[in-house]
């Protein structure tokens, strides 16, 4: 049997987002990252229960080209360095893109290597991520605040202020699902 996983949305949940005029970016470096507070205790806990940690992210401004690929992988290795994190995947697309990969869609999370995605919970601070669980039929997903303001129209199960505070209800879940 495969093991569950915590897929984790990385800009706004593992690391702050930078806002201009409202809107979130990520960090256009790894000199600009900055790992929230909580991250790294939440995310070896989760480690230590046994979940794998996988931050599934979107980053568009690669197609788009005001971002390289080289910097994501900068950051992505930062946090790597500093954080219990099994794996990133990453989406490099854009939505007329039309690919499978790109949350709200799926693929992110069903890639392999696979996880027991029936006990697996998806964590992200957007709506595309809180769809993305539900499309790929994950056991819950929390939506983390991030300081933005941005409509969700899909329910997460449950709403948290940081990954931190989410940790006690995704343990629980995942735990009462075994």
């Amino acid at each position: 049997m495969t093991r569950p996983a915590v897929f984790l949305d990385r800009d706004g949940v593992v690391n702050r987002v930078v806002l201009r005029d409202g809107k979130p970016y990520p960090p256009t470096s790894a000199a600009e990252l900055e790992i929230l507070p909580g991250v790294a205790d939440a995310l070896a806990g989760l480690r230590a229960a046994g979940l794998g940690v996988v931050v599934v992210t979107n980053q568009p401004d690669v197609a788009r080209g005001s971002q390289r690929r080289e910097a994501v992988e900068a950051i992505n290795a930062a946090l790597s360095s500093q954080l219990a994190i099994d794996e990133f995947r990453v989406c490099y697309h854009d939505d007329a893109d039309a690919c499978s990969c790109r949350k709200p869609e799926p693929g992110l999370l069903t890639q392999s290597p696979a996880y027991d995605l029936a006990r697996s919970v998806m964590v992200g601070d957007r709506w595309r991520d809180i769809e993305a669980g539900r499309r790929a039929g994950v056991l819950a997903t929390v939506l983390v605040a991030s300081g933005h303001e941005e409509v969700c129209a899909v329910e997460p199960d449950l709403r948290a202020e940081s990954l931190a505070q989410a940790v006690p209800f995704i343990l629980s879940v995942v735990q009462k699902a075994q």
